[in-house]
């Protein structure tokens, strides 16, 4: 997915006044990355916080006000990029993380925004913890990290089929570790959730 994909389902989404504030901020930030401190926060007010409506799959469960900080983090420049993410993150809400984790993807971080997502998956957070396993985490966790994500993932009730990487990143030792997981929980007397049965078949008819 690329800022254009962004943008595009945007369009649809803000209001003529949104569009102009976002338009607006965009260049604020892009001059003074500072600037979006002050912006980040109020996103929610300026743009709405509904369910983003939009034909592309890699957005789907995205809110409007998630697409436009995304839009945000586009503009820091390269020299603030690692600095002012990782204060977004530090001192903002769980709308606010979140979007930073999504963004991740969007903008040129490289590895420097691994530290968000092990943060992010040491939260309770469902709202976290399902957008650190999005696509910058399936794409640079190690295999150790995504294994225990996906698990977590498995334990909160967080859907797989909103994990991005799951296809390519499955492996021998993440389908033990499930398996044990299940064994566990059916040796407790307790549910197995449906979703260990996508990748441990003789799971796939149980009840969770």
């Amino acid at each position: 997915m690329t800022t254009s994909a962004v943008r595009h389902a945007l369009r649809d989404n803000l209001s003529e006044d949104a569009e102009h504030w976002l338009a607006e901020s965009m260049d604020a930030v892009a001059a003074d990355p500072a600037k979006i401190r002050a912006l980040f926060p109020a996103v929610g007010r300026k743009c709405g916080r509904g369910p983003l409506t939009t034909e592309h799959d890699e957005l789907r469960g995205w809110s409007v006000d998630d697409a436009v900080r995304v839009l945000l983090l586009s503009s820091l420049s390269a020299r603030a990029l690692v600095s002012e993410t990782n204060e977004l993150y530090r001192y903002g809400d769980a709308s606010e993380k979140r979007a930073v984790l999504r963004g991740l993807a969007e903008v040129p971080i490289g590895p420097d925004g691994l530290p968000l997502i092990r943060d992010a998956l040491r939260t309770n957070d469902t709202r976290l913890v399902a957008a650190a396993l999005g696509t910058y985490g399936a794409e640079h966790l190690d295999a150790s990290g995504y294994r225990h994500g996906v698990l977590k993932c498995v334990f909160m009730g967080i859907p797989l089929a909103g994990i991005s990487g799951l296809a390519e990143r499955a492996d021998p030792e993440l389908t033990r570790m499930l398996r044990s997981f299940a064994e566990e929980r059916l040796a407790a007397g307790r549910p197995v959730p449906a979703d260990v049965g996508l990748l441990v078949p003789e799971f796939s008819d149980l009840e969770a």
